[in-house]
């Protein structure tokens, strides 16, 4: 898949997406490593598969989101992701069309005001 020029174009991210952007936006990890951070940050909330992660980093590779990077140890088979500096635009775009979401939200009287 070609990368997307322009951020908005991959807008709205799915859960998963999101998520391992989110995992990826503190440094480099392995999908094992994503699925545990996930797992705590969530509260069991949301819970990656190994199926569902792995499809989602073939797709997130493709659109240029992520990229391999290489393992601190050489030794060890595990594959790593890092996220790009398209992968962190996209993230931004995403969480700022959530947030303006919540701020509507707020506004119906759907959720409390942040004054609250």
């Amino acid at each position: 898949m070609a990368r997307a020029l322009d951020p908005d174009q991959l807008l709205p991210l799915s859960p998963a997406v999101f998520q391992i952007l989110i995992a990826l936006g503190g440094g480099g990890r392995h999908g094992y490593s994503i699925m545990q951070d996930e797992e705590l940050r969530a509260a069991g909330r949301l819970r990656l598969s190994p199926g569902t992660l792995y499809s989602a980093v073939r797709r997130m590779l493709d659109s240029g989101l992520i990229i391999e990077a290489p393992h601190s140890n050489p030794s060890r088979r595990r594959r790593c992701y890092r996220i790009t500096d398209f992968g962190r635009e996209v993230a931004q775009a995403e969480a700022a069309r959530l947030e303006s979401l919540l701020d509507l939200a707020r506004a119906r009287r759907l959720l409390p005001s942040r004054a609250e």
